[in-house]
């Protein structure tokens, strides 16, 4: 397995939860990283990257402000920081690794895939 998203779970609206994704990537530091969701019944979505070096990070319009984006490139991790958390965020959660796609807002410009971490947000 080379990406291993944790740290879903249930949280009331308003709540906040901190996902991981733990990478097993020889050259970690040299793949922009993205974490995308995927809702009941709904196409997967892109929720927010960061860059390589972590100087940049771009975000979905409806997580703006709420979401942040991290990366550790010594440990080989990238977080999301999910506070404000609304029922429409309820989804999977998904870490993805993107080596030279010029994109990151297509699902084919990604080369790995974490597993999925399940998060649920109650009204």
């Amino acid at each position: 397995v080379q990406l291993q998203a944790s740290g879903g779970g249930l949280v009331q609206a308003g709540g906040s939860l901190r996902l991981s994704c733990a990478a097993s990537l020889r050259t970690f530091s040299r793949y922009n990283m993205a974490w995308w969701r995927q809702a009941p019944g709904k196409e997967r979505e892109f929720v927010a990257a960061i860059n390589w070096s972590g100087g940049s990070t771009y975000y979905r319009d409806s997580v703006k402000g709420r979401f942040t984006i991290s990366r550790d490139n010594a440990k080989n991790m990238v977080f999301l920081q999910m506070n404000s958390l609304k029922p429409e965020d309820t989804a999977v959660y998904y870490c993805g690794a993107n080596l030279f796609g010029e994109s990151y807002y297509f699902e084919h410009e990604y080369d790995h895939w974490g597993q999925g971490t399940q998060v649920t947000v109650s009204s």
